[in-house]
């Protein structure tokens, strides 16, 4: 999902300059909760040109310069270096999208379906499906076995070129991956969290829910002496600042104060 800049309202005491916290929508939270699903290797390729502490970035580059003479004939290194992440629908992309552009398809034998060009089908007409423009009538339970002797509902790959070992047949029929289902009475608004309540986020990024009550109790637990030296900013946040937040994040506890005071 494309996204413009998101807005990020920060609570700063000029005084001392910190940033004491933020408010935040819906949608720049999934973009925080976002980076738990990442792949460490994929924070590497956005952090590598970024001066990463450490040396898990030297491990990266050893993988990716290492001839495949020695890497085994089954593995593959894109897997290492370039490995998917799981996908939310609806989150905001607030870091480049650098994910490997090749789609993971599954596949189930081809004798899990009956191949028909007619209407005239013993089998239930009502589970039609079409792959590829072609015209398939799936088998009920019942009649499944006595078509095909196969419980190919067992078996599932991710290479289309695989044997079915129940009938040695190609699994390369297409299957659509399925969502568990939210309550009728809900409605998803995707992404991680709901939108009703704008958030509270901590320079160390503790997230709550925000209310008066709360971010009373908060500036007494800060020790805010003065009032008058707080002040908000209203920043917009793109790209560029979610790979410095990215970073921040692991390297420091004061993030929203080393990314946007220059602290």
């Amino acid at each position: 999902m494309a996204t413009a800049n998101l807005s990020l309202k920060l609570l700063i005491d000029s005084k001392a300059q910190r940033v004491l916290f933020a408010e935040a929508g819906k949608d720049f939270v999934d973009c925080l909760f976002n980076i738990m699903s990442l792949p460490v290797a994929t924070v590497i390729r956005l952090l590598r040109n970024q001066g990463m502490v450490g040396c898990i970035a030297n491990l990266y580059e050893s993988i990716e310069e290492l001839s495949n003479t020695y890497i085994q004939p089954t593995a593959d290194k894109d897997t290492l270096l370039k490995p998917l992440s799981n996908y939310v629908a609806n989150v905001p992309l607030l870091l480049p999208n650098i994910q490997s552009p090749i789609a993971h398809n599954f596949y189930r034998c081809q004798d899990a379906v009956v191949r028909t060009r007619t209407s005239f089908h013993p089998l239930r007409k009502s589970k039609r499906n079409r792959i590829n423009g072609t015209r398939f009538e799936y088998a009920p339970p019942s009649q499944r076995s006595r078509i095909n002797g196969c419980n190919s509902t067992t078996y599932i790959t991710d290479d289309q070129t695989s044997i079915c070992p129940s009938c040695n047949t190609v699994m390369n029929i297409p299957v659509t991956f399925v969502n568990g289902q939210t309550s009728s009475t809900e409605i998803d608004e995707g992404g991680y969290v709901k939108g009703v309540v704008t958030y509270m986020i901590m320079d160390d990024l503790v997230v709550s829910p925000i209310s008066t009550i709360s971010s009373i109790a908060m500036l007494n637990k800060l020790n805010v002496k003065e009032v008058g030296a707080l002040k908000e900013k209203l920043i917009e946040v793109g790209m560029n600042e979610g790979v410095e937040l990215l970073k921040a994040s692991l390297q420091s506890k004061t993030v929203f104060t080393d990314v946007f005071l220059g602290k």
